[in-house]
């Protein structure tokens, strides 16, 4: 997924749980990980600091039903996951 230095812009001035689902939305049926996430919201700048944050809020967002965290292709519970995870949009099968 390619963004442009606007794109970056504006995702900055969402709220972090409106980058990431704004992100999400940008890549369709695809799933993510943190530091792509992380890339794009802070294109250029340090993104590193951000993937902390984006944990938490891809957990809060998990337990309100409005993103998905994938461990190993599956759906992950986001009370107890561990390791390398993506995020993704609920499908609407």
């Amino acid at each position: 997924m390619v963004m442009n230095h606007s794109d970056s812009k504006a995702l900055k001035n969402l709220s972090l749980d409106d980058a990431i689902l704004g992100v999400l939305a940008r890549a369709g049926a695809k799933t993510l990980s943190a530091p792509e996430i992380a890339h794009a919201i802070a294109a250029g700048d340090d993104w590193h600091g951000l993937l902390v944050p984006i944990r938490r809020s891809a957990v809060a967002l998990a337990q309100a039903g409005r993103l998905v965290i994938y461990r190993k292709g599956k759906p992950a519970d986001p009370n107890d996951f561990r390791g390398v995870y993506r995020l993704g949009l609920p499908r609407h099968d």
